[in-house]
């Protein structure tokens, strides 16, 4: 299909894709919209028909993230809590490998200072994300599957910062490839410190 007649839903999404992809090789604060335009190979004027300003565009990214993500984990089928966990790093993982951009986004706009849209739409996704762990945690306890006497508080962000660390040394060094099997052993020893002693 010409590239002129792409559907204003079709244009979106490949405006998303775009700014993944630039993220992933230069500062996302520093993208501009002609740059965009650019790598899409359209004008700017029709980049803005299907967005009114870049505050617009980022906010479309970060929407389009938390959607792809959930759908990631809802689509989890693994049939107990700690497998569904794993299941979940795993497709958190597999997620960055195909959008390394995307980390480098979110860690830049909770960098920011004050109130915006789409440091509301980050925290959404932390908390949402979040509460899906305490959740199978909460399960995995309740099936005795988990010590009896585990702080499950403390169990769920630990999950969360064996992610958020695990991409933060990624982007150190700008290399994501040890990340699925690093992932494995770091959790591993999450599930160890866990589980009951029979």
């Amino acid at each position: 299909m010409s590239r002129l007649y792409l559907s204003a839903d079709m244009r979106r999404a490949e405006t998303i894709a775009t700014v993944i992809g630039l993220a992933a090789r230069s500062d996302p604060a520093e993208i501009t919209t002609g740059q965009i335009a650019v790598a899409m190979g359209v004008s700017q004027g029709a980049l803005f028909r299907h967005f009114p300003d870049k505050q617009s565009i980022w906010t479309a990214v970060l929407d389009w993230t938390c959607t792809e993500l959930q759908r990631r984990f809802d689509g989890v089928r693994a049939s107990q809590p700690l497998a569904r966990l794993e299941a979940m790093l795993a497709a958190h993982i597999g997620f960055i490998m195909e959008n390394p951009g995307v980390p480098r986004i979110l860690w830049g706009v909770l960098q920011r200072t004050g109130e915006t849209p789409a440091k509301a739409i980050v925290r959404h996704l932390m908390a949402t994300y979040r509460a899906r762990v305490a959740g199978e945690l909460s399960v995995a306890h309740a099936a005795r599957q988990i010590a009896g006497d585990a702080d499950l508080e403390a169990a769920t962000v630990m999950f969360l910062a064996l992610v958020q660390g695990l991409v933060m040394q990624a982007l150190a060094i700008d290399d994501f490839s040890a990340l699925p099997a690093m992932s494995e052993r770091q959790f591993a020893l999450f599930r160890r410190s866990l589980e009951a002693v029979e």
